[in-house]
């Protein structure tokens, strides 16, 4: 049972929303249910009394009376006021001041013991000269020293209704504007965006299952809305690529089956875009199948981030695309930083020349001077790189090595090291995505490199602050730029304009 049709009748008449064996996303109620489970230890529930100190302060525990449709409040819980009008120790819940809140808790404490499962409920309370509240209320069983589930122990979150706009959403509110959500390390940059669209991230539950499925859905009504999922598509501690993309998968599937208007994918990284072609016999050309499987669950369009190859990425869709580049963003970033210094752009790579050159062609408008390049030789097969050579004019400049991503930092060491022979006076490494895996630390140890540019595209933020702190890395916020995108997406405008204009000064640079 994992709905609310599954219940009773009459008891769904009394909330509005029941999810047996629940996953919160409230902290608060997060907390008491992982604490219960801890204290479960593999039972069906934990066994009283529950030793002081065991569970938070403002949880409640009944126990209900054999042979009657009663419980008694088992743990002095004040909190309970706002519901019942007690919260004393010893109180009956049949006798408490407010009699309609008592009869609906007391029906759904007896569904928790006749079931032995968690239930997270959602329910409307109404106040003569209060606002209407929405109560997520958390009872999970309680069982004797014989095992049998005879008590309940809970806690409870309310939040302002708004009006009735939170259960039940009118035809003009859902057009009124974007919906929001953040999936796995996403959520620092969709609050950003959220910040400046002056809107909050939506709710989705996530459950992993003992057997490693998951689980995933939104908990806001999405009928007829316009729906933008932030994704982080790179391998994290924890969650593979893989877990992360069927996860996205799923959750843009549950959404058009909620009537979801139009979704559209947020990926500035997007997963397997470096395997766009076939280089071997038989070789795979993932990009594409990855772009069928977007539109397979109903993906209406995707934005993403200095895509690795931008005529695969805009080849492989059929659904909307939208690509953005970070060229005006590093190059406002950058401005004050090289005023007054001879500059040099350099690819890492032959397959990187085109858009360095875009960059460099970026740079020099808004330097308003000549802006010189490079290019250093290199070729991958079987996981081994080769290729010495360098051409072009750093001598004396700020060599600025221009890649879509640094992974490892092989490549742009390399490069770095090559600048450094030509004479360049200062060598900066400039990439989109920072996804420093592997050897990556041999990149911020390097002192060929004075510093490392990217954007919050990928890592979450503890972790990118951390980077920062060494001194050495320098972070170009996306918010700006991807709130603007959705702007111009949800009500209408130009993204080109966006992209090159808009973005100057740049504020918030990290370093």
């Amino acid at each position: 049972m994992t709905t609310l049709a599954f219940a009773d009748p009459p008891l769904r008449r009394l909330f509005t929303r029941l999810d047996f064996a629940p996953r919160p996303s409230q902290e608060k109620l997060l907390g008491l249910f992982e604490r219960w489970e801890a204290l479960r230890d593999g039972r069906v529930a934990p066994t009283m009394p529950l030793e002081e100190g065991a569970v938070p302060p403002d949880a409640f525990m009944l126990v209900r009376i054999d042979l009657e449709h009663d419980f008694i409040l088992q743990r002095p819980c004040s909190c309970l006021n706002a519901l019942l009008g007690t919260g004393k120790a010893g109180d009956r819940l049949s006798l408490a001041p407010r009699q309609r809140q008592a009869a609906r808790l007391r029906r759904l404490f007896d569904t928790v013991i006749q079931t032995g499962e968690p239930v997270l409920a959602e329910f409307s309370i109404e106040g003569h000269d209060e606002p209407a509240s929405v109560v997520d209320l958390l009872a999970t069983p309680l069982a004797d020293e014989q095992g049998r589930i005879v008590g309940v122990l809970g806690g409870y979150a309310m939040r302002p209704e708004l009006g009735g706009e939170a259960r039940r959403p009118s035809h003009r509110a859902a057009q009124s504007g974007p919906v929001i959500f953040a999936l796995s390390n996403s959520r620092a940059l969709a609050e950003s965006v959220a910040a400046q669209l002056e809107c909050a991230v939506a709710a989705h539950e996530e459950r992993k299952f003992e057997d490693g499925e998951c689980k995933i859905r939104p908990l806001v009504g999405v009928r007829g809305r316009e729906v933008y999922v932030f994704a982080d598509l790179a391998a994290s501690a924890g969650e593979s690529v893989n877990d992360k993309l069927c996860k996205l998968l799923f959750f843009v599937g549950a959404l058009k089956q909620s009537a979801a208007q139009r979704v559209t994918v947020v990926a500035p990284y997007l997963c397997y875009a470096r395997k766009e072609r076939q280089t071997k016999p038989r070789d795979p050309v993932v990009t594409r199948y990855l772009a069928q499987m977007f539109e397979a669950v109903g993906v209406d369009c995707v934005i993403t981030m200095t895509a690795h190859d931008l005529a695969a990425f805009q080849n492989a869709f059929r659904c909307g695309a939208e690509h953005l580049d970070a060229n005006a963003l590093f190059a406002h970033a950058l401005a004050e930083r090289l005023s007054g210094r001879e500059v040099a752009v350099v690819s890492p790579d032959p397959g990187g020349e085109k858009r360095a050159e875009l960059f460099r062609e970026m740079l020099e408008r808004i330097l308003n001077r000549p802006v010189t390049k490079g290019l250093v030789d290199k070729k991958r097969s079987m996981g081994k790189v080769t290729g010495d050579l360098f051409a072009g004019d750093v001598a004396g400049r700020v060599a600025i090595i221009f890649d879509d991503m640094i992974v490892g930092g092989g490549t742009m060491t390399r490069a770095a090291q090559a600048c450094r022979q030509a004479g360049a006076r200062e060598v900066l490494a400039v990439a989109t995505h920072g996804l420093f895996t592997g050897g990556a630390e041999n990149l911020f140890g390097d002192p060929s490199i004075d510093e490392i540019w990217i954007t919050d595209s990928v890592m979450p933020g503890a972790a990118l602050e951390a980077r920062v702190r060494s001194g050495r890395m320098k972070v170009a916020p996306l918010g700006k730029l991807l709130a603007g995108v959705i702007r111009a997406c949800h009500s209408g405008g130009s993204i080109n304009e966006l992209l090159e204009h808009e973005l100057s000064p740049m504020a918030g640079i990290s370093g």
